[in-house]
């Protein structure tokens, strides 16, 4: 079987087990084997024959602090986001944070693989490449104090720029309303994982957990809510690093047929027109 040794080694296996089981002084065993009467003192007091690892006992970080890995530990554990997402969020409150340091954080405590995290996740599937500015649609049920209202959602496919809409009747007369205000082709915008996972955020962060008395401070609420998602709120891996808003801006230098008006001009929060196709 091949030997595994560290590049000083003097010794091989069949050297140290031989100083184990001689009966010899150091000094013969120095003279013998050529080697420093030191190195057969530690290999005759060792049970092996292998080399022990080099480095810290217990593996810790230079650059993070214990509070630093515990807050890393436990916001990937709470959240199960992917490491760029996870980086993108924590730099935030650890500001010195690197993306190195946050996997070798994540691979001491084992959890570098969301697998480990989760018990298991499944291989996931990805779309099919479209341009931008093919959008998804949903609707759902809102009540409040004073009463009920229906919010369309819409979230193009590959920017991730969502825009909303509060409406007191759904029918097809407010869905074409609310696709023609946002400048965008009527081309099946039939609702998708997206979608409905970007209407549960909104819902989650909105009426589900706080209580507003009338219709209008849920408006204002919704309109500041969704003006942080697309501007400033996250940065997403798929966007490599980028929020909606600054994906789109990008976009814009290097395919500017594709919109009608220019975003860098647009007030943050509003949606940028992209072109009919």
């Amino acid at each position: 079987m091949r030997q595994i040794r560290h590049g000083s080694a003097t010794t091989t296996h069949a050297v140290r087990a031989a100083i184990q089981r001689s009966q010899a002084s150091l000094a013969a065993l120095s003279r013998e084997f050529g080697i420093n009467p030191k190195t057969g003192a530690k290999w005759r007091k060792r049970q092996t024959v292998e080399d022990q690892k080099a480095g810290p006992k217990e593996p810790r970080s230079t650059v993070l602090s214990e509070t630093d890995e515990a807050m890393i530990v436990a916001f990937r554990r709470h959240t199960l986001l992917p490491l760029d997402d996870c980086l993108y969020a924590l730099q935030a409150s650890i500001s010195h944070l690197t993306r190195p340091a946050l996997h070798r954080c994540l691979q001491r405590h084992g959890i570098s693989r969301l697998s480990d995290v989760e018990g298991g996740k499944p291989k996931q599937q990805h779309f099919r490449c479209y341009p931008i500015g093919f959008f998804h649609l949903d609707i759902a049920e809102v009540q409040i104090a004073e009463g009920k209202l229906y919010l369309f959602v819409g979230i193009d496919r590959i920017s991730k720029f969502a825009v909303t809409q509060l409406v007191d009747k759904a029918n097809r007369r407010t869905a074409r309303e609310f696709l023609e205000h946002r400048l965008t082709k009527l081309n099946h915008p039939w609702a998708n994982g997206q979608v409905e996972r970007m209407n549960c955020t909104i819902r989650e962060a909105t009426v589900k957990r706080f209580h507003y008395d009338s219709h209008e401070q849920l408006r204002t609420h919704l309109n500041d809510f969704m003006a942080a998602y697309n501007n400033f709120g996250r940065r997403l891996k798929t966007l490599k690093g980028l929020t909606p808003y600054e994906y789109i801006c990008k976009i814009w230098t290097s395919e500017p047929e594709r919109f009608i008006i220019n975003p860098t001009h647009q007030t943050p929060g509003q949606t940028a027109g992209f072109q009919e196709t």
